[in-house]
């Protein structure tokens, strides 16, 4: 990935987070840019900038883009094994202490594990004991998820469920398997975001399978402290296969690794040690007093550590062989006060700590202090400020020790080197199984999409055999109509040719109206009469035509005969004929009878003195 692209994905991450409150900026970068890179290539789009314009213009795009992202792979029981080891070592331990039993089951999915764990802990306790005491919380990021979880499972996701547990736990709802409802109550759906939102405390058992590996490494050490604060002392973390804590020794151990079920280590309280020295008296005499004064003296000089006391007064009481040499006091400068002393200074401030310590009654670390030494080496010192006490309890002045770490600092360095390089090597190497387990995830869920397109092609397979089914049929339909109409046709055909035939050869004009009164047949005769030919009145209406048989006077008989009232009537008229001859012209009209109802009129017209 160029680095414009990789400003560009940076930015529509913070877009995401600020504009919907989904923060992926702590998961691996590799696995979301492959996820998102994914969408892009489906919408056509070839940069992360042009992604986001799009999800500012298309609100609907961000629940896609969710659902892209999460890779939602469950199951019941997924990795028996872990789940057996579960069952028979850890869910009986916590079963046997008294008291209620809070489950955490966080990046749930579409809750399979939580329901999963709510039937081990039924069959440790029996379902009244579960109800009374148990509460598992399942929580995710993806609320469609979550409604899946709560709406139920289909047939095909409870394969891993034997007929036993399922007849037992689950209760059929139409084509679904919901938990059954009484003890449903016991368990919590809800949002919840690992990287934003507040953990759920006082856990006993806390799941979170396969969901760490797509965090960087930051992010699983800042959810890791949130997980170690949210269980109980003795709690247990259980977690997936491709994650193996490594690096977190510190907060929990392995129970069992190959199972990735671990122990919460509690941590030790904070105790502040208080160094006390303290003068005794007594009344024996003056030469007792002497030697006691002395033996604390020795005692100071023959201690390891660089020490001195300044009293409740300010002033510099006491400094031990150690302290001289290594801050340079000479003999004059005790019951000096303490601030006209370079070394109230030099290598650190201690007034502000001695006052401190001497007020607030309380021993004041102060580490990683460095000092040249004689030599021109450099030493490193931890310096421990405590108050002194009196058999009274009153505050009589204040102890400074300085401890020389050189060495055990050179120590820790090079320990902490080697610890770094066997976690940079655990690291690559939990990095390396948890991009492979993703891998399979994904595989996994390409395998479940393929099989989807798949039983979606074959569904569409079946629609198309069936519309090709009622296409063939409508065929055998049509071809059947088709013949019945070529046969009606070709009946038609020949009374038409018979017709043509007869009011061919007939010596009189003859003329078919339909019930419009245009002009549908004209023969020979007609036309050699009034000398107009077929193709000249065919189609056109008869009352309007121009010939010189005198139509205004035959219109009435002819409307008449058209309404059936009568079907026959003749009329004998004066007419011109085309060569301008004047004849008296017999018109016989005869309506056509169409189911029952005039369909148009037959006109006969015959010249008389022909006759």
């Amino acid at each position: 990935m160029t680095l414009e692209a990789g400003k560009q994905f940076e930015t529509l991450l913070r877009y995401v987070r600020d504009n919907r409150g989904f923060d992926y900026t702590g998961y691996k970068r590799n696995t979301i840019v492959r996820r998102i890179g994914k969408r892009c290539t489906e919408l056509g789009l070839t940069s992360f900038g042009a992604y986001q314009d799009y999800l500012q213009v298309h609100g609907d795009e961000f629940a896609i883009l969710f659902d892209k992202i999460l890779i939602n792979v469950t199951d019941f029981f997924r990795d028996p094994p872990a789940w057996d080891y579960l069952a028979k070592q850890v869910v009986p331990k916590i079963a046997e202490k008294n008291g209620p039993i809070r489950i955490w089951s966080t990046g749930t999915a579409s809750g399979e594990e939580a329901y999963t764990a709510a039937i081990l802990f039924c069959e440790a306790l029996g379902q009244d004991a579960f109800l009374r005491r148990v509460k598992i919380y399942a929580t995710d990021v993806d609320e469609q998820a979550l409604e899946k979880a709560r709406a139920g499972y289909s047939e095909k996701d409870m394969e891993s469920v034997d007929d036993i547990l399922r007849a037992r736990y689950f209760e059929p709802q139409g084509s679904r398997y919901t938990f059954k409802a009484g003890l449903r109550r016991s368990l919590i759906f809800g949002r919840h975001d690992l990287m934003q939102d507040a953990p759920i405390s006082r856990l006993n058992l806390l799941i979170c399978r396969n969901t760490l590996m797509y965090f960087t490494a930051e992010t699983q050490s800042r959810i890791l402290g949130r997980f170690h604060y949210a269980l109980e002392d003795d709690g247990y973390l259980f977690l997936g296969r491709a994650e193996m804590l490594l690096m977190h020794g510190s907060m929990f151990e392995p129970v069992d690794l190959k199972q990735r079920v671990f122990r919460k280590i509690p941590r030790a309280p904070l105790r502040e040690r208080l160094m006390v020295l303290a003068q005794t008296g007594t009344p024996e005499g003056g030469d007792h007093i002497t030697q006691q004064i002395r033996l604390h003296e020795l005692a100071s000089e023959a201690s390891p550590l660089a020490h001195m006391v300044v009293d409740a007064l300010g002033n510099l009481a006491l400094a031990n062989q150690h302290a001289r040499r290594l801050l340079d006091i000479r003999a004059g400068d005790i019951g000096r006060a303490l601030k006209d002393l370079e070394l109230s200074y030099r290598p650190v401030d201690l007034r502000g700590p001695i006052d401190q310590s001497f007020r607030d009654r309380r021993s004041i670390a102060i580490s990683g202090v460095e000092h040249p030494s004689p030599d021109g080496s450099l030493r490193r010192f931890d310096v421990q400020v405590a108050p002194l006490f009196d058999d009274g309890g009153a505050t009589v002045g204040t102890s400074v020790t300085f401890n020389d770490i050189t060495n055990e600092a050179a120590l820790r360095a090079e320990l902490d080197r080697s610890k770094q390089e066997i976690e940079t090597a655990y690291e690559e190497l939990q990095s390396s199984n948890e991009e492979l387990e993703t891998t399979n995830e994904e595989l996994q869920s390409t395998i479940e999409e393929l099989e989807t397109t798949n039983e979606e092609l074959q569904s569409t397979n079946e629609e198309l055999e069936t519309m090709n089914e009622e296409l063939e049929s409508t065929n055998a339909e049509l071809q059947s109509t088709n013949t019945e109409l070529q046969e009606r046709t070709d009946d038609a055909n020949r009374l038409n040719t018979f017709m043509h035939a007869i009011l061919g050869n007939i010596q009189l004009g003859a003329a078919v109206l339909d019930a419009d009164l245009n002009v549908r047949v004209w023969n020979d005769r007609a036309a050699d009469l009034w000398g107009v030919r077929a193709d000249e009145v065919v189609g056109k209406p008869f009352l309007d035509l121009d010939i010189g048989l005198p139509i205004k006077e035959l219109r009435a008989m002819i409307r008449s005969v058209l309404r059936g009232k009568p079907s026959h009537d003749e009329k004998v008229v004066a007419a011109i004929t085309r060569r301008g001859k004047r004849i008296k012209c017999r018109v016989a009209a005869t309506a056509l009878a169409a189911r029952g109802r005039a369909g148009g009129v037959v006109l006969v017209m015959e010249d008389l003195k022909a006759v």
